[in-house]
This record gives C-alpha cells, structure tokens and sequence, in this order.
C-alpha cells in the first residue's frame, strides 16, 4: 500500500486574504448579523476589505505586544468577526487557539490553565458573563477585548493607527492553529495544526470545489472555531466565490437569507440541516437554486439528503457527504444524487481519495472485520494534526506508524467503500449500528426531528426523540416504526433544544446519557 506524501503546499491563514484580493478582491462577503468588533463593516465586505480588516487587526495585535508563536486564545461571542481575529493572530506569527462561545465558564478554565498562560482575545459579554468568576489575572498573561471594555483589559478599538507590521511567515511544519476537539467525551482536546498540515486539507478541499463549473454564491453556517471554516474560506477566497455566512440557524431565518441570495452551494452541520427540514416547506422554495449540498463533521441521514435534493430547481443536484476527523482533516467522501439518496446505506462513507488519504480496518478482537465485528478504523492522511497540546502523550498513544486510530468501528464492503457504524464508546451490546437504527426510524417517521440512541444504567438500548413543534409522539406509529428493530427501551420525549451540543451541532452523547441516569 502506498503512502501518502506530505503535503508541499502550505497555508498560512495571515495571508491568504491578501492573495486572494490580488485577482478577487472585488468578491463579495455577505453576513447575516453585524461584527461587533467591526461595527463599521456592515454586513456587506468584499475580500480586500475583510484582507484590511485581518491586516490592520494585526498590527494592533503587536502593540499590545504579542510575538510570534505565543498563544492567543480566543473565545468570544458567536460572529463572523472570530474569522478575522483569527486570521490577524496569525499574521503576526502568534497561534490563534479557537474556543468556542458555546463552552462553559468552568471548561474555558480549564483550557487556559493547560495553554499556561496565554493572551485572551475575548469581549466584554464573555467578561461580564460566563467568565466573570473566573481568575483571569492567574490565568492569562494579558485579556484583550474585541469588542466593548473591561477594567485591566486592553481595548483593540483604543490601538488605532497602530504602526504596520508585515506579515510573519512561520516554518510550516510549527504550530499555526489550535482547535479543539467536539468534547462529546469530556473536555475537549486542543489539536495543533501546521501551516503544512492546514494546506493538505485545503489541497483535497480546492480539488472538490474544483468540480464546481460555474461561480456559485456559496451559503454557510459552520461553526466559527472549526479548522473548516478557515479552509472554507479560504478556499473560497482564492476561487473568487461570493460568500454568505449564516450566523443565527433557525430555519424561518435561515429561509429568508436563502431567498434573498438565491446560492448555488449550501453547507451547514448534519444536524442542521435536520432542523432546516421544516423549512423546506416555505412556499418561497428556499433551496430553489441550490445545486451542491455539502455536509461535514457527522454522518447524515439518508431521508434528509433525499427531501433537500427533491427541494431544488437545479438540474442533477448533488449531495457531497465527507467523513473527516478533527485531527485529520476530511479522509473519504462520497456523492447522492436524487436517484439514489433514499436508497443510500446511511453509514456508507464512500471511498478515501488516492495519493491523500487512505484507511485501513483493524480487528478489535481477532475476528475478521465484518459488520457484526466491526473493526477499528485506521486513517492515513497528509492532513494529519501535531498533537493534542498539553496532552503528547494521549495523541501519541493514537498513533501506530503512519496511521491515526480515531475510535470510530466500522468494516469494509465487497465494493471497497467504507462504513462507519459507530464511535467505540457509543456501541450498544446487541445493536451492530445506533446510527444505523436512527436513520431507519429517522426515515419512517416524519415527525421526529431528532432521534438518539444512547446507553442506559443497564447497557440498555434507549431512544431519545424530538419532535416537529415538540408534539406528543404517536405511540402507535412508533412502535410500528421501531417493530423491525433490535429491542428498544420506551422512548424519552426531548425539546430539541434541551440536547446537549458541541461547537459543531453534534449531539453529545455520553452526556445525554448522563443525564437520563440523573433524572
């Protein structure tokens, strides 16, 4: 078997704007809510202002004092402006760690005491809310605010004019970015990420927009502090895309962006686009015009892919499904088409990309790897993250040679393309796939928005279920449902807002089971 070769090409988040706004400066950025660090921006910018915007944060960034390779941690209220400040941090040769706004007081806590003492890029909300107990003076070496003020913070709106730096290019095999991990297992892990192994991703992600023919208004609503959003927008920025990023997810707002911009690519979470179902029943056709869906971070049920690609005027639509991992980067992909979506095996992953990534199946047992012993799944992949900061050795002990065990279990068909049954802590005696169960019920079942399998006190089997406008569950239309099924404890009725999240919309599962066994 071949092995991948590491990535000649390099991104450096710092700089990419600039050269994109070389041939596409003029490429349009459109929001959906104001930047409160850039109130001035409006929610119209094109690709050389957002380019200024990054450069002229920058060089406030090194009055403050922050050099080359210190942490900036930044952790903020929800907005596009993360996306600059990132990239400005970068510029500047510092590494942006990107916390999302959705962690909790006590988890940021946690994080800065292992980053030792960073700078923490935040805002006055963050100061006066979920942070406000905490010992910040011990915590970081200085507290900078985006927006709004804080005592004993430094302001970036009191540094204008701050005298230009020029970029600062580190070696691209040194740590360039830090993101963390979804958390659904505890406290989430810091992933270190290098120019070299941010360009590989990109490298595989540029190839896939290649397909696209024609210049399409692109749509996204990913979360602001996933190595996704970056590679995305700059992707976007170096083809001279129009871009629309979607801040608030609620299906009546998300319908009124959609139609008013007409985009041809639409990419969001799975699990969001599960809650944006119900809008594709507006009579304006939301999704009229879209042509390419892409979808990332989780597996997606077959059923949702069906509805969005029968939601569409565009000829042949596509639905573009990417298996991928924090650490690695995206590592198989396969498409659906309105002919075959339905009919789909929800955990087909598809096929890894010759010469980038490749996987292979190791038992866990000594059985032959099947579907009803599922084996581990190894990856390799020039994407491949440094390290978990603060933690060597737990990434170490991930890695055997060139390959990276994830903790995903899943086999490999007749046809070579891989499926993924699920992650090795959310296996269930006597269920070969929860999410294999989820997407047929998912599928019977219009009524649900959600459906999770999670363990009970006894290894048992039990469904947590959301419904449309949080309507009673009709009984006999589950049973009939689930009459097919391994045995299932008596669905639990949840309000979908209730479920616990991670930064990227996916459900946490273990906590979910938590507390089922609390209440």
């Amino acid at each position: 078997m071949f092995k991948v070769p590491k990535s000649k090409k390099f991104l450096y988040l710092g700089v990419v704007s600039d050269r994109a706004a070389v041939k596409y400066g003029d490429t349009p950025i459109t929001l959906d809510h104001d930047m409160e660090a850039f109130p001035e921006a409006g929610r119209n910018l094109t690709v050389k202002e957002f380019a200024g915007y990054v450069a002229d944060t920058a060089n406030r960034l090194w009055a403050t004092g922050v050099r080359p390779s210190e942490h900036v941690a930044i952790h903020k209220t929800s907005s596009f402006d993360i996306t600059v400040l990132a990239c400005a941090v970068a510029r500047i040769g510092a590494v942006p760690v990107m916390l999302s706004p959705h962690l909790d007081g006590a988890t940021i806590t946690e994080l800065l005491t292992r980053l030792k003492g960073p700078t923490l890029l935040t805002d006055e909300a963050k100061l006066t809310g979920t942070l406000a107990g905490a010992p910040l003076d011990e915590l970081t070496a200085q507290v900078i605010t985006a927006a709004g003020s804080h005592p004993g913070a430094v302001a970036l709106a009191d540094l204008a004019g701050a005298p230009v730096r020029e970029p600062v290019l580190l070696d691209p095999d040194q740590p360039a970015l830090m993101t963390h991990t979804s958390g659904t297992t505890g406290i989430p892990k810091l992933v270190v990420h290098s120019a070299r192994s941010l360009g590989a991703r990109g490298n595989w992600q540029d190839k896939v927009v290649g397909f696209i023919r024609k210049r399409e208004t692109v749509a996204m609503h990913v979360s602001y502090v996933h190595s996704r959003m970056y590679l995305g927008l700059a992707i976007l920025q170096l083809r001279g895309m129009p871009m629309v990023f979607i801040n608030d997810p609620s299906p009546a707002h998300v319908a009124d962006i959609l139609v008013r911009h007409r985009p041809g690519v639409l990419e969001t979470h799975p699990n969001s686009f599960l809650e944006w179902e119900e809008m594709l029943d507006d009579p304006r056709r939301p999704i009229a015009n879209v042509k390419y869906f892409n979808s990332t971070f989780d597996a997606i049920h077959p059923s949702t892919m069906h509805k969005f690609l029968h939601a569409t005027d565009r000829d042949s639509p596509v639905f573009l499904q990417v298996y991928g991992q924090s650490e690695c980067g995206p590592l198989a992909a396969r498409t659906y088409r309105r002919r075959n979506a339905l009919k789909a095996d929800g955990r087909c992953q598809g096929f890894p990309t010759p010469g980038m990534t490749k996987y292979r199946l190791v038992s866990r047992n000594g059985a032959p790897v099947t579907k009803e012993t599922p084996g581990y799944i190894d990856v390799a992949t020039a994407g491949r993250a440094l390290t978990y900061f603060g933690e060597e050795e737990r990434f170490d002990k991930q890695v055997i040679g060139e390959w990276w065990r994830g903790g995903d279990v899943g086999y490999r068909t007749k046809w070579g393309c891989l499926h993924l049954l699920d992650r090795e802590v959310d296996v269930i005696p006597g269920i070969e796939s929860t999410l294999e169960v989820e997407d047929a019920v998912l599928h019977k079942l219009d009524e649900l928005t959600e459906l999770v399998i999670v363990p009970g006190p006894d290894q048992e089997a039990v469904p947590v279920v959301c419904t449309r406008d949080n309507k009673p569950l009709d009984m006999d239309r589950w049973a009939s449902a689930v009459a097919d099924q391994p045995a299932l404890s008596a669905p639990v009725h949840r309000r979908l807002t209730e479920l616990p999240r991670t930064a990227t919309a996916k459900i946490k599962r273990l906590e979910l089971a938590r507390q089922l066994a609390e209440a």
